[in-house]
């Protein structure tokens, strides 16, 4: 049984040109691309999966018709023939279910209709679907969106339906259309249709992906006895609760004296207060049991105030009959009912009754201390000696699972579950706030909250903390995180004018912690300030040309605020394009005047004779704010040469615009290190990489140090970060044989793209949601520099494809931090080289500018370039690169 009813999807591109229409109704948790579902014309389709046959016995199986259908490598589209449900393998073969490879057609229960299918849809809707609500509401009976509507679509079903509440109606109305079956072979799912499924994922091969304590209350380890195995989500636990290995615990209470088993499940139970002694019914001090490999739930019923507590084994089948061996709670229902001494017309109310688990009246609407009670007496964890539980039970009013599901009331039930889980998340803030670090995130619990008609007055309260707490824990809370935290709240409390005040101040903590983390230590880029006497003051000309960069793998886990609190790494390359150094910068004093002239690339230009007018922050629409940047961060402007001469500024990038290979930052560094050189200060690389990490903050486009790394830094190299004051940079040059870099060269082929996409517009997102310490985020960020180390020590051991595989991870990392940056046309581009590389990925943030293309050997990497070149799908630019090596 499952207490659990869910699916979701993801999508790239869906769409149903001509109209129709995409219901997920299974029990399964689907992981594809939709866009790559093939679905037909003017019918409907149902999504299937090759299975296992004991995978088949416990959900819906598809019978596709075994001639005229499309067979491809990846999937088969083919005419349904029948549908079974939760068969035996006897009625597998009977059916002609069983593939030739010994599996069978899961039905997922996705469904899609198109073309007519989707016209007579619309026409049932519009003409009959009042009448047929209004029908079965008066008769109280039910139609299965899962099987009857699709049963309408099978001729072989049409006897079955015809006795089906409206099944006639159906046939009449969708009948003349069929229904396909749509097997993927690559698809991924999860089957969620029996607890024991549940826990099977939870335990198994995904154990590593699974939280197991969130949004929870638990007491000291000390009052309490809980598996480190065991999964605790949305629940409060109190002292003297154990829980065995391996169990799953949601949306819960559990008070007192209470003991839940091994591999066993709980959802949704409110044990708040539970009175052990009970002379009425007990008179025993045992706690409530909850024995092994057992499930337990609570729900509220409709018109009532009553709530009742379901039970069963893990394992049970509540559609098998008595007569084919079906169990309750792990046990064959003869033995249950010798057991606990009661008849079969305890349970069941007629002989023609199908006597199961199913429509067995077990489960008594009484006080919650009396259902946990007879709950353990009829698991078999409690005795009955002189007969008082069996007689309370008999005289109980009782419902079974088939009346059940008619009788909960799913919103109250909805409705608790928000309260009690807005409960803990306010709960959790106050922790935060009152005791923490607000190493939490915030944002998501005020989200819990704001589910809460209190969500106002508790945001109130957390934010008259925060005018000492910056105090309290200055050195090891970021300023910028604590702005973050305020501004969240005050989102959350509907202050938005004041939210938007706090985040500008978000992102100008970040610019003074990182200009602090650069500035702090035996070399400043600031050291030519007003008292500078640095130098005579003869002409001087500064000429400097740099490569671009193009990253492998490790990116986000060098930008602030990240690199000042984590350690970072990043694998990348120095490359020419085309024969050339393509970013650079000339500097020159001057006696014509006494400003500043700067001209860029395109022939614009400025003067700026006032100084002092340049001064952050900067309108974004400034074309100049890059050198203006500059200027502030080497602190020329204070320079004793501008007392009798000026500066002539020209820059240029041949470069396509948001290319992602680091040319904003590479150009700053240029800029940077031409002013060192004129000022005759401190130009080295280091000095120049850290003092462009200011640059970016001052500039509002943000940035981290792999950039200006990897233009200043020749050859291929390992760059690490350790936070502190200063911040550490280490640079390991990779020695890389003649070999090495000949095969690289051959294989790898750097492409512009074509689309263009600013990297602050991406870095913006990824910076907040680190700030508000996302944790899916902050492990990918983890894995990618992990895999920058791994990556250095593939190529030093000049294993080129296994790169290829590095590159792959870190392209699938960077869509999980943002699903923006990829699009159709990358996606399309990559699909087109795959079957020609070992790796693939978008330089930089992704979104668009360059990709690397790392071919299977130079073979492929000439037909792929062949091919790109011939194409008229991908309108693309393939660059001539080389490593730029050490001098």
């Amino acid at each position: 049984m499952d207490p659990f009813h869910f699916s979701s999807i993801t999508f790239s591109q869906f769409h149903l040109a001509q109209g129709g229409i995409f219901i997920m109704t299974g029990d399964v948790l689907p992981c594809f691309d939709a866009s790559n579902l093939v679905l037909p014309e003017d019918a409907a389709c149902i999504v299937t999966v090759p299975t296992t046959l004991d995978v088949a016995a416990n959900h819906g199986v598809v019978v596709a018709s075994k001639g005229g259908g499309i067979d491809q490598e990846n999937y088969s589209l083919c005419l349904v023939d029948n549908l079974i449900q939760k068969p035996t393998v006897s009625e597998l073969v009977e059916g002609h279910a069983i593939l030739d490879d010994g599996r069978a057609l899961l039905d997922t229960g996705i469904i899609a209709a198109r073309g007519k299918a989707w016209q007579d849809l619309v026409t049932l809707a519009r003409s009959s679907s009042h009448t047929m609500i209004k029908e079965l509401m008066t008769s109280k009976k039910e139609l299965s969106l899962y099987e009857d509507l699709v049963a309408a679509w099978v001729p072989s079903k049409h006897e079955w339906l015809r006795n089906r509440p409206l099944g006639k109606e159906l046939i009449a109305a969708l009948g003349k259309q069929r229904i396909f079956s749509f097997c993927s072979y690559n698809f991924s799912f999860l089957h969620f249709g029996t607890s024991a499924e549940v826990l099977d994922h939870l335990a198994g091969s995904y154990s590593g992906l699974v939280g197991r304590r969130h949004m929870c209350s638990l007491p000291e380890t000390t009052a309490c006895d809980i598996a480190a195995t065991a999964i605790i989500l949305s629940t409060k636990i109190s002292s003297g609760v154990s829980i065995g290995e391996d169990s799953l615990v949601y949306d819960s209470v559990l008070c007192g004296r209470i003991r839940i088993g091994s591999q066993s499940i709980v959802v949704g139970v409110n044990i708040s207060e539970f009175h052990v002694y009970s002379p009425q019914i007990i008179n025993s001090s045992t706690c409530f049991t909850l024995p092994d490999r057992h499930c337990l739930w609570e729900v509220p019923l409709v018109n009532s105030a009553g709530r009742v507590l379901v039970y069963c084994g893990l394992h049970d089948n509540p559609k098998v009959s008595v007569k084919r061996d079906g169990t309750f709670c792990g046990k064959p229902w003869i033995n249950v009912l010798e057991d606990l001494r009661i008849q079969d017309m305890d349970l069941w109310n007629s002989t023609s009754q199908d006597k199961c688990l199913w429509t067995a009246k077990l489960f008594p609407v009484m006080s919650l201390p009396e259902m946990l009670n007879v709950g353990m007496w009829l698991m078999g964890s409690a005795c009955d000696p002189d007969g008082k539980i069996a007689t309370l039970w008999r005289k109980s009013q009782r419902v079974s699972l088939e009346e059940l599901h008619r009788a909960i009331n799913y919103s109250q039930l909805c409705a608790d579950s928000s309260k009690h889980q807005s409960d803990i998340a306010a709960d959790i803030a106050k922790s935060c706030m009152n005791y923490g670090l607000l190493g939490r995130n915030l944002f998501q619990l005020c989200e819990e909250v704001l589910q809460k008609d209190t969500c106002l007055t508790l945001c109130e309260e957390l934010l008259s903390i925060f005018p000492s707490h910056g105090d309290q824990y200055s050195g090891v809370l970021p300023q910028s995180r604590e702005y973050q935290v305020k501004m969240d709240l005050l989102r959350a409390s509907g202050d938005l004018s004041t939210a938007c005040i706090i985040e500008d101040k978000v992102w100008a903590s970040i610019a003074s912690e990182t200009a602090a983390a650069i500035k702090y230590g035996p070399k400043e880029p600031s050291s030519g300030s007003m008292s500078s006497t640095h130098g005579n003051l003869h002409p001087r000309k500064a000429f400097v040309q740099l490569p671009v960069r193009v990253d492998f793998v490790g990116g986000w886990s060098d930008t602030p605020p990240w690199s000042l609190e984590r350690p970072g790494c990043v694998l990348n390359m120095a490359i020419s394009l085309e024969g050339s150094l393509p970013v650079g910068a000339m500097i020159e004093t001057t006696e014509d005047h006494l400003g500043v002239s700067i001209e860029d690339d395109s022939g614009r230009n400025v003067y700026i004779d006032d100084l002092a007018s340049i001064s952050s922050p900067f309108e974004e629409s400034d074309t100049f704010r890059l050198v203006k940047s500059a200027l502030i961060v080497t602190g020329i402007l204070g320079h004793k040469l501008f007392s009798k001469s000026g500066l002539n500024i020209r820059t240029w990038a041949n470069v396509p615009r948001g290319s992602g290979l680091g040319t904003s930052s590479i150009l700053a560094a240029a800029v940077v290190k031409g002013l060192f050189q004129v000022m005759e200060d401190d130009g080295s690389d280091d000095n120049v990489a850290r003092a462009v990490l200011v640059v970016e903050q001052i500039m509002g486009t943000g940035g981290g140090w792999q950039d200006q790394i990897g233009g200043l830094y020749p050859g291929i190299k390992c760059t690490q970060s350790f936070p502190g004051q200063p911040l550490r940079l280490q640079v390991v040059p990779l020695l890389a044989s003649p070999q090495l870099i000949q095969e690289l060269e051959q294989r790898l082929l750097v492409v512009f793209t074509g689309q263009v996409r600013l990297a602050h517009q991406v870095l913006q997102k990824v910076v907040t949601r680190y700030l508000r310490r996302d944790n899916i985020l902050i492990s990918s960020i983890k894995r990618l520099a992990e895999l920058a180390k791994i990556g250095r020590e593939v190529l030093m051991n000049g294993d080129i494809d296994e790169l290829g595989s590095i590159m792959l991870e870190a392209w699938r990392l960077h869509q999980e931090l943002d699903p923006f940056c990829s699009n159709k046309f990358v996606d399309e581009l990559f699909a087109f080289a795959d079957p020609y590389c070992s790796g693939y990925k978008l330089v930089g943030a992704g979104g668009g500018g360059f990709a690397l293309l790392l071919a299977k050997n130079p073979s492929c990497a000439k037909e792929l370039r062949q091919a790109l070149d011939e194409s008229s799908t991908f309108d693309v630019k393939l660059y001539d690169w080389n490593i730029v090596m050490p001098r």
